[in-house]
């Protein structure tokens, strides 16, 4: 893998979903979403371990097998087993996969599958979605904080969003870390989420900011403590009542500034998308176009406002 990039958001993919014929009948699953849309905003880094392990294509498709306490890898005709093989690429490959910003899997592959995949049970047919990719398990196990998806899942409009709001968050998580760790650096990391984090879970939001505050452990301690309930607030879906709570917060930054006529306007656009009446993206262009008319530094900074690319339309569809 390559090394770590600001300026580049490296994303891994299973190397199927970006066209390349890869899979056991000598096709490919391309995503027309990754590469026509993500593409022009992350740096792929495509991988495919049946391929890595000298499985080659076309070949004999595989399957996970329960085998009493054991999760194994066999063709599905029982002639051949590659656990080992697969197992041993993960334990070399997953280690080197640090630069990564996000990843995202090929769903029901026993190698890449994220969730549900097929589990057989030892010696017949039959089994149950309870089993994930071995080596979608290993890259999670080892990465618990990377943002990971499956291509299935992004065409659901709020998973999209939120995974692609984790994928930038973190990213520029890594980019702080790269460029060295301070008590200063990580409040100013924290004051530019704090909407975003409070739109995720308000709860978990609260929880955050004492972690910074007067602690007397290592910074590399209070770090990793911190990114890790950074991320899990993130990981919480937000809905129309938490995005109108943190509106109405934004908005309290405009009561001195605004004339009664904007006032009124900007609480009718909230409130319409409390609604279901509008989509994310009115209330929040609204407060844009007040904050370049009445500027708020602390308010400027707020990623909340900005957290992914405009041009992905992420905040049109609710």
């Amino acid at each position: 893998m390559v090394e770590f990039s600001d300026e580049k958001i490296q994303v891994g993919i299973s190397s199927c979903l970006i066209g390349n014929k890869v899979r056991f009948d000598g096709g490919h699953k391309q995503s027309n979403y990754c590469t026509k849309v993500l593409a022009d905003y992350f740096d792929f880094q495509p991988i495919c371990p049946e391929m890595a392990i000298g499985m080659g294509t076309p070949r004999k498709a595989i399957r996970l097998v329960k085998d009493e306490d054991r999760i194994r890898v066999i063709a599905s005709d029982g002639s051949f087993e590659v656990t080992e093989q697969l197992t041993e690429f993960g334990e070399k490959t997953s280690p080197l996969l640090t630069s990564l910003s996000g990843y995202i899997f090929c769903a029901k592959s026993p190698t890449c599958g994220m969730e549900r995949v097929t589990l057989y049970n030892a010696g017949s047919n039959q089994g149950n979605r309870n089993g994930v990719g071995v080596f979608a398990a290993k890259v999670m196990a080892d990465h618990p904080l990377l943002p990971v998806e499956e291509q299935g899942r992004l065409n659901d409009l709020l998973l999209r969003e939120n995974f692609i709001t984790r994928v930038f968050a973190y990213h520029k998580w890594q980019s702080l870390v790269a460029g060295g760790l301070s008590i200063s650096k990580l409040i100013k990391f924290h004051a530019e989420h704090k909407y975003l984090l409070m739109a995720h879970n308000a709860k978990l939001y609260y929880t955050l900011g004492p972690l910074l505050s007067g602690s007397k452990e290592a910074i590399e301690v209070v770090a990793k403590k911190y990114i890790e309930g950074f991320m899990a607030t993130l990981k919480t879906l937000p809905n129309r009542k938490s995005h109108t709570n943190t509106l109405s917060h934004l908005q309290g930054y405009f009561k001195r500034s605004l004339s009664s006529v904007e006032r009124m306007d900007l609480a009718n656009n909230i409130d319409k998308y409390r609604q279901g009446l509008l989509p994310l993206m009115v209330p929040i262009t609204l407060i844009t176009h007040y904050l370049t008319l009445y500027p708020d530094p602390y308010l400027k900074q707020q990623v909340y406002l900005h957290p992914h690319p405009e041009e992905l339309k992420l905040r049109y569809s609710h």
